[in-house]
């Protein structure tokens, strides 16, 4: 009896007490949609000329979808008081693991399995070693993502060790920009993004864990930030003038530039937070009160 419900506890679509969790399961079926997809693409109707070049790049990019998300779990439980959330977060951080694995593991395919052409391609191209340091600290991450881990390196150890899940989701999106080459729109978009998630972390911090006016400066500086990074990172790979890349910002007729989706997600979010907060508070002051008046 008590092996049964130990086991239980453990399945990864049951809550601490063993329970069916709908949310965990849920997230175990989303998170498996973008492989399969993959798979489904690759066996119906092939994935191009170069087919494992195709999968290293689609996992990559979840990878650091997945990442971002990952880090977007405590901000989304403090502005949407939805707690529940935190169930999700080690299955989203070990996703991005499977994915970041399953990318070295395309790499490996593609390169015959000579390990020591992929030990000098990682040792001589920057990229390569980059995203390699952000495989083995992703790698240590899961490795110590257990209760048992907690335990054994104690909380402030252990809380230390992850949060530089900040520094090597930074990693993975230099090394996203630097195998892009020409067209580095997504990874400016998943930089600001970025930008957004660690800016929220430093308000709370200093006790700005929500409101309108915090929240709308932050979206708007990390949008700032994004419109700058696009400019500097095109002046040095390719000596585009930063003027002109920031001023693309502000023409429409061809594409709507990152910066500008980060404010509108940013925003977006704040309206939510905003709208979540009121409604709440509405709720709470209509309530009756024993004698059966408003309170």
């Amino acid at each position: 009896m008590t092996q049964t419900a130990t086991l239980d506890r453990k399945l990864p679509w049951n809550d601490r007490k063993g329970h069916f969790s709908p949310l965990k399961a849920t997230t175990l079926v989303l998170v498996s949609l973008p492989a399969l997809w993959l798979l489904y693409r690759a066996l119906a109707f092939g994935l191009g000329a170069r087919p494992f070049t195709e999968a290293i790049h689609r996992v990559g990019d979840w990878t650091i979808y997945l990442l971002l998300i990952t880090l977007a779990v405590t901000p989304a439980r403090r502005l949407f008081d939805w707690s529940k959330l935190i169930q999700i977060r080690r299955i989203l951080g070990l996703t991005a693991l499977s994915y970041i694995v399953l990318h070295f593991t395309f790499f490996l395919i593609d390169s015959k399995f000579d390990l020591v052409f992929v030990g000098t391609e990682i040792a001589l191209r920057i990229y390569l070693l980059i995203g390699f340091a952000a495989l083995l600290g992703l790698v240590a991450l899961g490795v110590t993502s257990t209760d048992g881990w907690v335990k054994r390196m104690g909380a402030i150890r252990w809380n230390r060790l992850h949060k530089t899940v900040y520094v090597i989701t930074a990693l993975g999106i230099l090394h996203y920009y630097m195998q892009s080459k020409v067209d580095v729109s997504q990874p400016v978009l998943m930089t600001g993004f970025f930008f957004w998630l660690i800016g929220y972390r430093q308000m709370a911090r200093r006790g700005y864990k929500e409101g309108l006016l915090p929240l709308v400066a932050l979206s708007v500086a990390a949008a700032l930030l994004t419109a700058f990074t696009e400019a500097a990172w095109y002046g040095i790979a390719t000596g585009a003038p930063a003027d002109r890349v920031l001023s693309a910002n502000l023409d429409f007729s061809f594409t709507i530039r990152p910066a500008w989706w980060v404010l509108f997600a940013g925003l977006g979010i704040t309206i939510l937070s905003e709208a979540r907060k009121r409604l709440k508070s509405g709720g709470s002051q209509s309530r009756p009160t024993a004698a059966g008046r408003p309170a």
